[in-house]
């Protein structure tokens, strides 16, 4: 609930419209209250073949006429005691008091009476039927203006609502942008997207239940209860005695509402990323002719997810039965105690004082259409329930990730250094994902501002994992990693990664243009530079001659409209473009066809001039822009020189070398 109302706090920010959500809710529940008190003047005036002047003269002929009843039953008693040598009895003095008291209760009535006279003697008609009619318009009036500001609600509502998701998303997205890789590797991107979308969705809808009907429908409740307490507060108490039991059922019921909407939330959560993992490897599902596997997993997920959802319709459909002996045990309370009271010209019930004055039948009837009155907001208040807890399930899911912080964080006091820089040190690194699971083990390596340094070793040795300490990806777990002796711990990240250009084995590519996609990282740089960056990366030939649009041929999600080699050479046009001070190549020529990797190399060794290059290959070509190779192996360095040294001194340079020989022979 705490998560739910942090969610209401950013809608809360909204005044305006909230001020906007309130009048008009407080108008509505006024009106509803108002139209259902038109049944009194229909039964006491209309019904009764009078006018309202006729009606108010009678009624204060009454009350003066009730006045005068009640001083002489006092006057009789007093005379009564006095005749008698005992005095007044108790029993005669209660009454003397009860008579006097509803004596005090007909003068304030008649006081009401004559001040409301003059009113309706100069705007109202004096006829039946024109005092039928203008009690009809009157009615129509405030229906008409009832539904005006329902309309006016709905919208405020709405708007307040879609404003706090907007504001409530963009936190996420920026939130989620911040976290480090690792928390990345931790969380499925289907998990992240149910709870972007599905919870998001739950939570918005809460948000405006909460803001809608559940301000509106007990603002009509309490107008209506505001009027019945005004005919008699003890009766309408006396008719709600048996709302605190049914109240207390209502709690535990919706906190088993909210436990069953959290786990159908991570149910869901589990068929998207069921989904997500199958559509995106459908190629090796289809190659193993694992499809009747698939079936059955989403079967059992979907089976789950749908008697969790079962569960909810349960709890939900008690709710209605519950809302339904509450209302009638009312109704039957009222109608017990209004009908003994009015038949029997009373004021009180089982000794207690109920009203000041006997009610009349038009009261009483006016008093049971106002509990009907109740009802149906009660009803509708029921519905809530189910929306409200879903929705503190769902706040619960999203602030998860808002208040999840990043491992990877600027610092506070962030030092600033020379460009370029002179040299990057690895100074004792070490590093794992699993504490159990070592990957680095004590790296020491110094590389100068301009060196080209390649780093080769068998798959799983940590090359990757190395490389990814460079722009923080990850922080190692012991050691640091200096630029010119600053540890990049000390250096803002944006001002760290924009010294960056990195091109992996596995490229990404956004659902944008081509032009867009090499200009991604760089956004000031002009079409001009776009494709003098494309030619250096061998990229402008089959981008001009084989795409249909050319540079603005969109790539498709992730480059899928692309070849492995076209999307490597774009995203090496990519990291061009941007001119960095240390190029990293994960490797960037992998899926290269030969007569083109001959033509980036070539580039490639003008480009590395005056800035730091390391590269992770096998490939002999690209050994040869090297001034020195890194041999790793087991997260170790086990040896560092240049070819020539490593060919003669090194065992397992020499096996990886003879491999990659004999594979390009």
């Amino acid at each position: 609930m705490n998560n739910f109302l942090r969610a209401v706090r950013v809608a809360l920010r909204n005044q305006w419209t909230l001020i906007a959500v309130l009048v008009t809710s407080f108008v509505v529940g006024g009106l509803w209250g108002a139209n259902l008190g038109a049944v009194y003047p229909f039964v006491e005036v209309v019904f009764q073949r009078k006018s309202l002047h006729r009606w108010i003269d009678d009624k204060l002929a009454e009350s003066q006429g009730r006045i005068a009843r009640l001083q002489q039953q006092i006057a009789q008693r007093q005379l009564r005691g006095r005749s008698t040598p005992a005095g007044l009895q108790s029993a005669d003095m209660k009454r003397i008091e009860a008579d006097q008291g509803q004596i005090a209760a007909e003068q304030v009535a008649l006081e009401r009476l004559n001040r409301l006279r003059p009113f309706l003697l100069k705007y109202l008609p004096d006829k039946p039927i024109d005092t039928m009619l203008w009690i009809v318009a009157a009615l129509l009036v405030g229906t008409t203006l009832k539904c005006a500001f329902i309309v006016a609600n709905m919208i405020s509502v709405e708007r307040l609502v879609q404003l706090a998701t907007f504001d409530l998303r963009k936190q996420f997205y920026r939130q989620a942008l911040r976290w480090d890789l690792t928390t990345f590797g931790r969380q499925h991107s289907s998990e992240l997207l149910s709870r972007f979308t599905n919870d998001m969705a739950t939570l918005s809808t809460g948000m405006s239940t909460l803001f809608g009907r559940a301000v509106l429908e007990p603002l009509k409740m309490a107008s209506c209860l505001v009027l019945a307490a005004l005919i008699s507060w003890q009766l309408l108490l006396f008719s709600l005695l048996i709302v605190p039991p049914v109240f207390y059922l209502m709690r535990r019921l919706s906190q088993s509402l909210k436990r069953a909407n959290r786990r159908a939330m991570e149910e869901m959560a589990g068929l998207y990323t069921r989904i997500s993992e199958t559509f995106q490897g459908i190629q090796t599902v289809k190659a193993f002719t694992m499809e009747p596997f698939e079936r059955n997993c989403f079967h059992q997920s979907a089976k789950e997810l749908y008697y969790k959802a079962m569960k909810i319709v349960f709890y939900t459909s008690l709710t209605k039965p519950v809302t339904e002996l509450l209302g009638i045990g009312v109704i039957c309370l009222s109608l017990v105690g209004g009908a003994y009271l009015v038949l029997n010209e009373e004021t009180h019930l089982l000794g207690i004082r109920m009203c000041a004055r006997p009610l009349s039948l038009g009261q009483l009837l006016l008093f049971y259409t106002l509990l009907a009155g109740v009802s149906d907001p009660a009803r509708k208040l029921t519905e809530i329930f189910s929306s409200i807890q879903g929705a503190f399930a769902a706040a619960d899911r999203v602030y998860a990730v808002l208040d999840r912080e990043p491992a990877i964080t600027d610092p506070v006091c962030p030092r600033r250094l020379a460009a370029p820089h002179e040299q990057l040190t690895f100074a004792g690194v070490s590093f794992h994902y699993q504490p159990e699971q070592p990957v680095l083990h004590d790296i020491e390596l110094q590389v100068p501002f301009g060196e080209t340094i390649a780093i080769v070793g068998p798959n799983g040795c940590g090359k990757s994992t190395l490389i990814n300490l460079i722009p923080r990806f990850f922080d190692p777990v012991c050691g640091t990693i200096r630029l010119d002796g600053i540890d990049l711990r000390d250096l803002r990240l944006r001002d760290l990664r924009n010294r960056i250009g990195l091109v992996t084995q596995q490229t990404h590519l956004f659902h944008d243009t081509i032009l867009d996609n090499i200009r991604y990282g760089t956004p000031k740089a002009t079409d001009e530079e776009v494709v003098e960056a494309a030619r250096k990366a061998h990229a402008h030939r089959f981008i001009v001659e084989k795409l249909s649009r050319g540079y603005e041929t969109v790539a498709g999600q992730g480059g899928d409209r692309l070849s492995g080699g076209q999307r490597q050479r774009i995203a090496l046009a990519r990291a061009i473009l941007r001119d960095p001070e240390i190029l990293i190549l994960d490797e960037a020529t992998s899926q290269i066809d030969l007569e083109s990797e001959q033509a980036i190399h070539q580039a490639l060794r003008e480009f590395v001039k005056g800035r730091t290059a390391i590269m992770i290959t096998h490939r002999l070509s690209t050994l040869a822009l090297a001034h020195r190779i890194v041999v790793m192996d087991a997260g170790r360095i086990i040896d560092l020189g240049s070819h020539e040294e490593l060919s003669q001194r090194c065992g397992l340079y020499r096996r990886l070398h003879d491999i990659q020989f004999r594979q390009s022979a």
